[in-house]
């Protein structure tokens, strides 16, 4: 059974992680000052993140947006959550092809930062209760 029942519950872990993200000016600012768009396109559940970093502050986008992505990489939520509890190693996500990307993938490098503060968010978000879904209304718990 996937972590994540809909796009929704999906987004809305997402919202706090990166609501979090955006507090860590100092931590991500290679990303913030790299002048690349990367798009996160997910399946099950079907949802689409952009990270826009072509300046501070980072603006993330929930949603199918127009336009094209420096850098597009494409895996499940549950390997993006895998990956971010360390479940999963990420160089392996990569070399087992549960993650695909198009573009160059050497940019990949300006993420790295911003995703150790997504993975320490996610975590942390974890831990407090705040992405367990609820099943009785399929919405994340709010933080404790």
């Amino acid at each position: 059974m996937p972590v994540y029942a809909d796009a929704g519950q999906f987004y809305t872990v997402l919202r706090r992680v990166f609501d979090a993200v955006r507090e860590r000016h100092d931590a991500i600012e290679t990303f913030t000052s790299s002048n690349l768009v990367i798009r996160l396109r997910l399946t099950d559940p079907v949802a689409e993140v952009l990270l826009d970093g072509r300046q501070p502050p980072l603006e993330i986008f929930f949603g199918e947006r127009p336009g094209k992505a420096d850098l597009e990489l494409a895996m499940t939520a549950d390997v993006l959550h895998e990956v971010w509890t360390g479940q999963r190693k990420l160089k392996d996500a990569f070399f087992g092809g549960q993650i695909q990307s198009s573009g160059n993938l050497f940019l990949a490098t300006k993420l790295t930062d911003l995703f150790r503060e997504a993975e320490r968010a996610y975590t942390e978000i974890q831990r407090t209760g705040g992405a367990a879904p609820d099943a009785r209304t399929g919405e994340a718990d709010p933080p404790s």
